[in-house]
């Protein structure tokens, strides 16, 4: 195997024949994995890096030059299982800018100016721009207007007969419009679009959970692109929703319309378009290489909000007649060129495995990275999201892995890279390689147990009000208005005091005095006082508000104010086992569980303690009695604007008449309250057949009128 530091210059004190070899062998097995396998190794950064220096040996090296090496070929090989089908117009590829800054556009301008002889003064090229999809070649062959064939790439001379499957795809015409040649053969790109492939994941997901054989989850669109299209059964390739794009021809007889009738590639396209074929609507014609790095630019800004993957952007002379002009060489058209964006897949090697705690107490096991450039960035830690997906992918510390970052999404661990043997190049054993990875059983910052809860991927931290990774999310939940309220307390007012040292903990903020508010950064003397003022308002709250700031997991308004009502003081509340806690109106097992984990954690009836202590009360007596009410039971859903009634007016009348207030229709909703704007929620409610509800009608309910 290659690692990512092999070929570096002081690596390189074997003969250049050797590596030339090496380097051959190496290419060869990734193209298969790539190609023949769809399981690609490495990422296209690496096999472009390791193409190129086998192009720069070469050079240096014509001696030594070989028909069977990977840069006399465009790649790939026919399956066995697939009739083969000798192209009648080769299927070559383009050439690839290296440059993957916007400067690279110039350069490709610059070539083409130099072989058309043109100078400064010669007006600007006229080219088409268009995104550098990700996914796989074909080639379709229409006889008379009526597919006939659809062939993959292959080694761009033969490709694999995949007609049935290809016929499944909704988007690709099987008969044309009238006057097309008589034999027409257009080319794209079959690809999935991202949505469809997180949906298919999910499906193989729920296929694997349910114990079939034989499925796996796909790596990639490009992967999942490829598996589907060489899938030897169509019934299950018509399970995979694949799309495509026109981009070309390949042969074409003058019959019919004919090729002479268009003389940019341009018109073409749109001709295409004109039949029936999906052409990318982000194609534009672009004068020159200014037009070209507007657009380079503009589509790698767009890139992550597309709808389907690219990896850059390509140019091509528009004029027909120039691009015969220009001609080919070797084995690329001299009048195109693929620019690629900055590579989001790289190599690198798992240094250590360390475990973060996130604002809610979620635990996130994070790869410490020897630093990798990928993305435009240089990366040095990547998630890995949970310790199930963290075995899934088996990454362990010392491996070498694959890392996508993709705009300002969070860099992730994509897979390892397995050695190939079990020994290195000199012949020595390789080092084993390190534990599985297991998510530790306390927080690794306040020592809290560390919880995952049934049917949850992520353990949490249990030490909400202690834990100093918590310490913001918890002020701001405790402070807001639904809770105890403390007004002026915000986001910026709290990260300043938290990151000052000036609060650690929610019973600091009741120590808080009007000097040490007043000398923050931007903070006058008056709204100092004020928050100080609002501290003290604050003191005096409900167990209900109370319970619910603590920030307790599942325990939501609705669940505070049945604990208080059944159980009417904080310290039964907290001494009440699971079993006590289920008999609870609409408390379940989880709600139970976590509240018993909760309480019994030391440091969270410190907490609870040292508030009371500094002076937040609220009143207390014994369990309320209530009796059957009319709407004991009764669930309502409010959607849309009332005429009178705000949001939490109308829940608190119906709480207090006896009946529960949901935040989804289900068969289980007794009514639905609808006012204006009304959205899905009222046509769900009308389909399931629920009793709808407007103000006046809740309102006549309520006071037991008919």
């Amino acid at each position: 195997m290659f690692t990512p530091d092999m070929f570096a210059p002081e690596a390189t004190n074997t003969a250049d024949a050797q590596l030339i070899t090496q380097l051959r062998e190496t290419l060869h097995t990734h193209a298969h994995s790539y190609y023949v396998l769809d399981a690609p190794t490495v990422p296209d950064a690496e096999y472009d890096r390791l193409f190129r220096q086998l192009q720069d040996l070469e050079a240096r090296h014509p001696e030594l030059a070989s028909p069977d090496s990977p840069t006399q070929r465009v790649g790939g090989k026919t399956l066995d299982q697939f009739a083969q089908v000798r192209h009648a117009v080769p299927m070559l590829s383009i050439k690839t800018e290296t440059d993957t800054r916007a400067s690279g556009a110039e350069n490709f301008d610059a070539r083409i100016r130099r072989e058309l002889g043109l100078t400064e003064v010669d007006p600007a090229i006229e080219y088409v721009a268009e995104p550098k999809f990700d996914g796989l070649a074909m080639n379709l062959r229409y006889e008379h207007g009526v597919l006939v064939q659809a062939a993959t790439r292959g080694d761009g001379e033969v490709g694999e007969d995949v007609t049935q499957n290809i016929r499944t795809i909704g988007q690709i015409p099987l008969k044309l419009p009238a006057g097309v040649p008589e034999v027409l053969e257009v080319r794209g790109e079959v690809y999935m679009r991202r949505d469809d492939f997180e949906a298919l994941n999910e499906r193989q997901r729920l296929r694997i959970a349910a114990g079939e054989r034989g499925e796996k989850t796909f790596v990639n669109p490009r992967n999942a692109a490829a598996g589907a299209v060489r899938q030897l059964d169509p019934a299950i390739a018509a399970q995979r929703p694949l799309s495509f794009f026109a981009y070309g021809l390949g042969e074409i007889s003058p019959t019919g319309q004919g090729a002479a009738q268009w003389s940019t590639h341009y018109a073409l396209l749109q001709t295409l378009k004109s039949w029936g074929f999906p052409v990318c609507a982000l194609v534009k014609q672009a004068q020159g290489a200014i037009e070209l790095i507007a657009f380079y630019e503009t589509i790698g800004q767009q890139r992550d909000g597309l709808g389907y993957d690219i990896d850059g952007v390509v140019y091509k002379v528009n004029s027909l007649a120039l691009q015969r002009q220009l001609g080919f060489v070797t084995r690329e058209p001299r009048w195109a060129v693929a620019h690629k964006f900055p590579a989001q897949e790289m190599l690198t090697r798992v240094l250590a495995i360390d475990v973060q705690v996130g604002r809610t107490g979620k635990l996130t096991p994070v790869a410490k990275l020897a630093p990798v450039f990928v993305g435009g960035v240089t990366v040095t830690n990547a998630t890995l999201h949970n310790e199930d997906e963290a075995r899934r992918k088996d990454v362990r510390v010392g491996d070498t892995v694959i890392v996508r970052r993709a705009g300002d999404v969070i860099p992730e661990v994509v897979s390892v890279v397995l050695p190939e043997t079990p020994v290195t190049e000199s012949g020595e054993a390789v080092t084993p390689r390190g534990p599985i990875f297991t998510m530790p059983r306390a927080c690794p910052v306040c020592g809290s147990v560390a919880l995952r809860e049934e049917g949850e991927a992520d353990y949490r931290c249990t030490g909400g009000l202690f834990c100093s990774a918590q310490r913001k999310q918890s002020i701001l939940h405790f402070a807001q208005r639904r809770a105890v309220e403390v007004e002026g307390l915000g986001d910026k007012l709290v990260d300043q005091m938290v990151d000052a040292g000036i609060i650690h903990t929610l019973p600091d903020l009741y120590k808080l005095g009007f000097t040490a508010l007043a000398n923050l950064d931007r903070m006058a003397d008056k709204s100092a006082q004020n928050i100080v003022d609002a501290l003290e308002k604050s003191k005096h709250t409900t167990l209900p508000r109370f319970l619910f700031g603590l920030g307790i997991r599942h325990v939501g308004e609705a669940t505070a104010k049945e604990l208080a009502r059944h159980f009417g003081k904080l310290d039964a509340i907290m001494a009440a086992s699971e079993e006590q806690l289920l008999e609870v109106t609409d408390i379940g097992p989880i709600v139970a569980q976590s509240l018993r984990t909760f309480f019994d954690q030391p440091h969270n009836r410190e907490v609870v303690e040292q508030l009371r202590a500094c002076g937040v009360t609220w009143p207390e007596g014994e369990p309320a009695q209530r009796a059957p009410t009319p709407f004991s039971g009764k669930t309502f859903v409010l959607t849309g604007t009332l005429p009178s009634l705000g949001r939490e007016e109308a829940k608190a009348l119906i709480e207090a008449a006896g009946g529960k207030v949901a935040g989804s229709v289900s068969k289980k909703t007794s009514y639905v309250v609808a006012g204006a704007e009304a959205g899905s929620k009222l046509e769900k409610a009308q389909e399931l057949g629920i009793t709808v509800l407007d103000e006046a009608s809740l309102l006549k309910l309520l006071a037991g009128e008919d």
